[in-house]
């Protein structure tokens, strides 16, 4: 797995000599030119070094077997070197890394053999001993030091790359690196080494945070005796570790030292070419490694994961891990998330962590994640099977529905409405074989055919460095202004002259709609007043108004279900507040109080949506909101709509906010005011009018 992890983390360039792993011996030449000789590379690769074959042979696959000899019996066929499973082509003197089948090791097989399937001969092949001691990573010591350098023991992943768990420094030292040289002791004489995300500039401060760090050029572990944190300006050791090199004699070489591109052993399917979205996975065992990139503004997350319909791409009932960068600390996060409704996280209902659902039961592991020239990296692991009621299965014998989105973090850093987000039905089979369906990292061939493998590090400019994946260089977007809200007039003090208002649901009318009026971020639904998307609404204080609710009656559909209520809270959603939270937050009208003090919801009626045209632009191709208003329909179900009255009286503040009682963010600001100097009562800005039903007498709000 650690191999996994490392192959989705980097890129590496330039080719080391030598060392390919622990030798089986030469493959034996009995036909068609086959000679070579094999290595085991850990548990479940081989290599094949100056592989030749003439591909003439009419069926020739490679295997491994458990016989004695090469024969058909207890044989496995082994996919080529690019995941292809058609006969062997022709092969001049080339280096060949081949997987053996899920779940097999070395220690599982006695042969190799190019094995002709026609006539059932042997061209050649190399025994496996048993109880072969195959190379696989190696724990060395913890880092210990000044300037709070700390770690868990370092894992030597292969030959040229270090797993640095659980990693800790203050990031007061002027000039702190990463640090590697002869001898058990670091000396000015040493090298750098980049940082995890490929940079050489002094380290910043890190908190238990776990790096990936790979040996530049064709410098290897068997070149140098110590690891350490370094401040080279003061030449101080801020804490080191020796790496024997008995303990590390049978570590495995390094995919750049097979002449192999990471990317080979890696899948990766683009989600979305406007922000360079991708999803790379490899399989592990009985989990699944994952890395998602993109290009995100700062606050923005992308999530992945499966649809909530087996046969459909679906949000509802979807299991998604949500990843985010934090641009300022430069710390990843990533989530286990379950969708049970298109809506924000309101107490354990709508699209929430599964830590919020079940205490316990996130089931997402976080690995690394790295800013690079704007891109957010952040890989992660998952188990294959579902750990919980929460979790979906990832298949590995079939294809499945997935589902994605990107979108911005409300102000509990958890999901808000998504501006992108799946569309159609995209399907992804997990368990294929290697197939890199992305751009091709910075720095390989362009425009390579995706029937070829990228090129060979070998056959790459030996000055190149190490970098991480990334995807091919995106222009800089030009710089662009703040966005312009829209310009939605405000419910004056003398309209309407009855006092009635109408409170009902709605879009939030893009990115010049609610997140640019308010500066928060929403769920993509909020309070429309009179048909106005969340109006500033001016009130008289000693006049009595009334508000026809129409947001929704089921609290068992939480995403369908919106009391309207009063406060002085500018975010709402009191239901749902800690007690801590609820200090100083007072409710004007819209909850009642039951004898054993509980509030209770009063603002509650049939749910009404202004509903956009799905056939029509998006929201942010409107120039104004009255050219959006006016492509919008307004949808009632069934029932009475609900009513609150309430008379500001002296003691109301200057600003208060109309909300949900329920949801976050879904209102805004009523400005009141002691009397309205209007000269004249213009017409009502009234979009939708509803006569009041006779029989529906509005009960007075408690204020509290």
């Amino acid at each position: 797995m650690l191999m996994l992890l490392a192959a989705c983390a980097l890129l590496a360039r330039g080719c080391a000599a030598g060392y390919a792993g622990k030798e089986l011996g030469a493959l034996s030449e009995l036909h068609h030119g086959v000679r070579g000789r094999a290595f085991a590379v850990d548990s479940r690769t081989l290599f094949l070094q100056h592989f030749h074959y003439d591909g003439e042979g009419p069926a020739a696959y490679f295997y491994v077997g458990t016989s004695k000899t090469p024969s058909a019996t207890g044989a496995l066929r082994l996919r080529d070197e690019r995941g292809g499973a058609g006969p062997l082509r022709r092969y001049r003197g080339e280096g060949v890394t081949l997987s053996l089948p899920e779940g097999k090791t070395l220690r599982d097989v006695a042969w190799f053999a190019v094995w002709c399937d026609e006539y059932s001969i042997n061209f050649g092949s190399v025994e496996i001993p048993r109880n072969l001691e195959y190379p696989k990573p190696a724990k060395v010591g913890a880092l210990r030091g000044v300037h709070g350098v700390s770690s868990d023991p370092i894992v030597v992943v292969d030959a040229q790359t270090l797993l640095v768990p659980n990693f800790s420094y203050d990031g007061e030292a002027p000039d702190a690196k990463f640090w590697v040289g002869r001898g058990d002791k670091p000396s000015p004489q040493g090298i750098r080494i980049p940082d995890e995300n490929g940079k050489e500039a002094p380290l910043r401060k890190y908190d238990r945070k776990t790096v990936v760090l790979t040996l530049p050029g064709e410098l290897t572990v068997f070149d140098i005796g110590h690891f350490a944190v370094w401040c080279e300006a003061f030449t101080v050791n801020f804490g080191h570790v020796p790496l024997p090199r008995a303990a590390l004699a049978n570590v495995p070489p390094s995919l750049k030292m097979l002449g192999v591109s990471p990317q080979s052993k890696l899948n990766c399917e683009v989600l979305l070419d406007e922000l360079a979205f991708e999803v790379r996975w490899a399989v592990a065992g009985d989990s699944i490694v994952l890395q998602l990139v993109a290009k995100l503004e700062d606050g923005e997350y992308m999530s992945f994961g499966i649809s909530g319909h087996p046969t459909k791409s679906q949000m509802v009932g979807g299991d998604v891990a949500v990843a985010w960068l934090d641009k300022d600390s430069l710390k990843g996060y990533a989530e286990d998330y379950f969708l049970e409704a298109k809506g924000q996280c309101a107490g354990a209902h709508g699209s929430c962590p599964d830590d919020v659902i079940v205490p316990g039961s996130n089931s997402v592991r976080m690995l690394n994640a790295a800013l690079v020239n704007g891109y957010s990296i952040v890989t992660f692991q998952r188990p294959l099977r579902g750990s919980d009621r929460l979790d979906l299965a990832v298949l590995t014998n079939a294809s499945q529905p997935v589902i994605w989105a990107i979108g911005p973090l409300n102000s509990k850093t958890q999901v808000s409405y998504h501006q992108y987000f799946t569309k159609g039905d995209k399907f992804i089979e997990f368990g294929r074989p290697p197939l890199w369906n992305c751009p091709m990292p910075e720095g390989e061939e362009e425009q390579a055919p995706a029937a070829h493998p990228p090129q060979p590090a070998a056959a790459r400019p030996a000055h190149e460095s190490s970098a991480i994946i990334r995807p091919n260089p995106v222009p800089t977007p030009k710089p662009t202004a703040k966005v312009k809200p829209w310009d939605i007039p405000g419910i004056q003090c003398y309209e309407p002259p009855d006092g009635v208002l109408y409170a009902q649901m709605g879009p939030t009318g893009g990115k010049q709609g609610y997140s640019a009026i308010t500066g928060h971020v929403g769920w993509g639904i909020s309070w429309y007043i009179n048909g106005l998307l969340i109006p500033e609404v001016t009130v008289v204080r000693g006049k009595k108004y009334t508000f026809v609710v129409e947001g929704g009656t089921d609290p068992d559909t939480p995403a369908r279900y919106h009391p309207f209520y009063i406060t002085n809270d500018p975010v709402g959603g009191y239901f749902h507040k800690s007690d801590a939270e609820k200090q100083g937050i007072e409710i004007y009208a819209g909850v009642r109080r039951t004898r054993t003090g509980e509030l209770v919801p009063t603002g509650v009626g049939r749910l009404c949506n202004w509903t956009p045209d799905q056939n029509g632009p998006e929201a942010d191709e409107y120039p104004s909101f009255g050219a959006y208003q006016r492509s919008l329909t307004l949808i009632c179900e069934e029932g009475n709509p609900g009513v609150v009255t309430w008379i500001p009286d002296k003691n109301t503040p200057d600003t208060v906010y109309y909300q949900c009682f329920t949801h976050r963010h879904l209102g805004w600001k009523i400005n009141v005011v002691d009397e309205c100097d209007a000269t004249d009562a213009e017409e009502s800005r009234l979009v939708e009018s509803v006569a009041l039903p006779s029989d529906l007498v509005g009960q007075e709000s408690i204020q509290q």
